[in-house]
């Protein structure tokens, strides 16, 4: 088996992660990733861990249909990376990236081109993959995202993987908070060029308008959001990532339900803000005519948020989903 080295990335993960660091919030229009120094960065930091050279960078993503967007054709030209794509389902799921993942996990090492594998993970479903590629002769390290409060010492891993792999290494700091870039929010000026462009084009004509409340400008919600009682963050909570459904994810101080549905809407009104500051007046009256149903990617920030500090077996729970979405939109009715 060559003396070098493979990594495997679920990009779902990584960029959860980092754009939670970066913007407080997994939506992926509230921050900016440099893919190539976030790469290349990985492929330094392994090399300089195991001191082998590396044969490739596997990306794991899902997009709609399993087709390229132009975001995946630049990640997928960056020397040494190889793009693969699952499927995002109607409900906004997705479809087979931990299956691909496996398959070249466990593929790489019968094929002993790689002899160490870096795992840039944090779900459970692969601890079989892992026990097979360890059974062929290949050593995996989880590759995370350092945090020093939980037990095993990164983010969003769940105990089962961690167990299963030869070693825990991080991801340095550094390279997390120059990779992922908070986006810049609003200005006034800009808010109100957007306002007024989505007013002409939602009125072209007086005579044919229906008269009903009047619905703020972005630049209007932005001064009434400091106005707003936020929820007293809570402590002791342990992120635990993982597509099982039999993991309680919620430990500690909070693992009382009243505690974990104030969570919900806290993380609820925290989504809200970060939208309401990304988007146009025109984007308000859409949302606001499609009431209580919100699009797919809100509603899967709301969801991927909400894993990040209880876990996805709390997050399934449909009394928290009522709460994140109910939350949502208590905050958007409050700016009204």
């Amino acid at each position: 088996m060559p003396s070098q080295t493979a990594i495997f990335i679920d990009a779902g993960f990584l960029l959860s992660l980092g754009g939670h660091r970066a913007a407080g919030t997994t939506l992926r229009s509230a921050f900016t990733t440099h893919y190539e120094s976030l790469v290349r960065g990985i492929v330094q930091t392994v090399k300089k861990d195991s001191g082998l050279s590396n044969l490739r960078v596997y990306w794991y993503d899902a997009s709609k249909d399993g087709l390229f967007t132009e975001q995946h054709k630049r990640i997928g030209l960056i020397s040494g990376v190889k793009v693969r794509l699952g499927r995002i389902s109607y409900n906004g799921e997705q479809k087979g990236v931990d299956l691909r993942l496996a398959l070249d996990l466990v593929g790489v090492a019968r094929t002993r081109a790689a002899s160490v594998a870096y795992l840039v993970s944090g779900d459970d479903d692969l601890a079989e993959a892992v026990e097979e590629a360890q059974d062929l002769g290949m050593r995996v390290v989880l590759l995370g995202v350092a945090k020093p409060e939980s037990r095993l010492g990164v983010a969003s891993v769940a105990e089962h993987l961690a167990l299963t792999a030869d070693a825990i290494e991080t991801i340095p700091d550094q390279l997390l908070d120059s990779a992922f870039t908070r986006v810049i929010e609003w200005d006034q000026n800009h808010s109100e060029k957007s306002a007024l462009i989505a007013k002409a084009g939602t009125t072209p004509d007086d005579s044919n308008t229906i008269d009903r409340p009047p619905v703020p400008t972005p630049a209007v919600m932005a001064q009434k959001v400091g106005q707003l009682n936020s929820v007293e963050p809570l402590t002791d909570v342990e992120i635990v990532y993982s597509s099982g459904s039999s993991r309680q994810g919620f430990q500690g101080s909070a693992a009382y339900e009243q505690k974990e549905l104030a969570v919900a809407e806290e993380i609820g009104g925290k989504v809200a803000e970060s939208w309401l500051a990304l988007t146009t007046q025109a984007e308000v009256l859409e949302l606001l005519a499609d009431k209580p149903q919100l699009p797919l990617e809100i509603d899967r920030t709301l969801l991927k948020d909400c894993a990040q500090v209880l876990g996805e077996w709390k997050t399934d729970q449909q009394k928290i989903r009522r709460a994140l979405r109910g939350a949502f939109w208590d905050y958007l009715d409050r700016l009204m």
